[in-house]
């Protein structure tokens, strides 16, 4: 088995879509999560790319967030789209990446992920609650590079 695929069983997997599930519910945001062994990039640069690669702009509102993580690097990065950047302050995302950073020191990823996901629908709901037209933009699935 590949590092990817030692990171989260399938179970885990399942209950992280649920949790994306779950915290859409709330906003009007999407959120994805991708998982990759490493990456000769800078850590950012490489979620940006990845972001693009989903095709992640491709929101009516320019907000959909990635979670990106390079298992090997032990690294993650959170990046929101143009429409969560004009409205949030500096740090917005510093709540979600405490979450995420407390769980993945212990060697809990799954609910590093997990708690790091719905943190993300809380900390979107205030700017992009859930409207009565909205639909899901985006997989809900996990990606793997």
């Amino acid at each position: 088995m590949s590092q990817v695929e030692d990171f989260l069983t399938a179970e885990e997997e399942k209950e992280i879509i649920i949790a994306i599930l779950e915290a859409e519910r709330n906003t009007s945001g999407e959120i994805r999560v991708h998982i990759e062994p490493s990456t000769s990039l800078d850590h950012f640069k490489r979620a940006e790319e990845v972001f693009r690669l989903l095709k992640m702009e491709n929101t009516r509102e320019r907000n959909g967030v990635l979670i990106y993580v390079a298992v090997i690097d032990r690294k993650f990065v959170i990046i929101g789209d143009k429409g969560i950047n004009r409205l949030v302050p500096e740090g917005f995302w510093n709540t979600t990446k405490e979450v995420i950073q407390h769980e993945f020191k212990k060697g809990y990823y799954k609910k590093g992920i997990i708690e790091g996901v719905l943190r993300a629908g809380i900390e979107l709901k205030t700017h992009f609650p859930w409207k009565a037209d909205d639909t899901n933009e985006l997989s809900n699935e996990i990606s793997k590079g």
